[in-house]
């Protein structure tokens, strides 16, 4: 028999190239699409309570630092238990030195535990004694 000279296909070689270009192109479009699923699960709210300030009659003024990825937005706060009012305050992520003041009539050297919450649902706490006179 003889073997067709004008016969049209593709060699193994081509073949080959074609398969790993087509898998890599594949490759990298699902890299790209669970890179970006990770970066928005990770965005965490890691706030701490730093300091409260008893300088003011009828208030007092925390100091949050924020050293998480992402913005926290505290919604509700409670002091000693008994809810206080307070908008809606946008903690920026990594940023030391975030502040909210909280209106409430405190007491010279008085325990104070202060609670506030995220939109999210996450919980920060601190104890804060006030000043004695």
């Amino acid at each position: 028999m003889k073997i067709r000279k004008s016969r049209k296909a593709l060699s193994p070689v081509v073949a080959s190239i074609i398969l790993i270009a087509v898998t890599v192109a594949v490759s990298i479009a699902v890299a790209a699409w669970m890179g970006a699923l990770t970066f928005n699960f990770m965005s965490t709210e890691q706030c701490s309570i730093t300091y409260a300030d008893f300088s003011a009659a009828d208030s007092i003024t925390l100091t949050v630092a924020n050293s998480g990825s992402s913005d926290v937005i505290i919604n509700t706060a409670q002091i000693n238990g008994q809810p206080i009012t307070i908008s809606p305050t946008t903690m920026t992520a990594n940023t030391p030195d975030n502040t909210i003041t909280l209106t409430h009539t405190w007491s010279n050297s008085y325990t104070y535990n202060i609670k506030i919450s995220s939109q999210k649902g996450n919980s920060f706490t601190y104890t804060a004694v006030a000043p004695s006179t």
